[in-house]
């Protein structure tokens, strides 16, 4: 990397830096190759993005959920992504190290935070996540470590896990409401204390059953 290069004092040609410049505004991520004293070599990486990222950004936006993206890319890079596909909120140049610190302060600044990472590195931040999600495509130890896994390597069932955890937590909240109806009125029932105040009472057989 650029910092590594400036580390061990190698300058890099201007030429090279001015290319670099324009492949990381496309959204590339420029490796530099050195030999001896001299910067050689550069070669240029870029990560297919998938087609389903942008819809899956937006509608998350749409809900109110406010998306962010860590990466260990340089910001001209990070930042050409993120615009891509609608990502407003970036942290750039995180060391692998660094992401599970930047979740702990998202967390303590915005409250509840899940996570989606597919990489070895991606393992200490999707632990420290409210929720941890891998790519069922990821590393073992990635996916043993998240919460819940896409198995169909699809972004689009993240808003699906949303629905579904939604939906679940919905039917809880109405099962504790008619156990407690439950209890307020069919066990008294089933006790006999409305029979003197209203004179509502049951056969003991329909008491057995309460």
């Amino acid at each position: 990397s650029r910092y590594l290069m400036e580390e061990n004092s190698l300058s890099i040609p201007t030429l090279m830096e001015h290319t670099m410049h324009r492949l990381e505004i496309e959204g590339k991520t420029c490796v530099l190759v050195a030999l001896g004293k001299f910067i050689t070599a550069m070669i240029a990486i870029e990560d297919p993005l998938k087609p389903e990222a942008e819809t899956v950004i937006r509608e998350l936006n749409n809900r109110g959920i406010e998306c962010w993206m860590v990466t260990g890319d340089n910001s001209r890079t990070a930042h050409a992504v993120s615009a891509k596909i609608g990502i407003s909120n970036v942290l750039s140049e995180v060391l692998p190290s660094e992401k599970c610190t930047k979740i702990k302060e998202l967390q303590v600044i915005k409250g509840t935070v899940a996570m989606v990472g597919d990489g070895i590195n991606d393992s200490p931040a999707l632990a420290a996540a409210d929720v941890g999600i891998a790519i069922g495509a990821g590393t073992d130890i990635a996916i043993e470590t998240a919460d819940i896994v896409l198995i169909k390597n699809n972004l689009l069932d993240v808003l699906t896990a949303i629905d579904l955890s939604k939906k679940t937590f919905n039917r809880i909240k109405l099962n504790y409401f008619w156990a407690l109806l439950y209890n307020l009125l069919g066990v008294p029932l089933a006790a006999g204390i409305f029979v003197f105040p209203f004179g509502i009472s049951i056969p003991p057989f329909a008491a057995s059953i309460c």
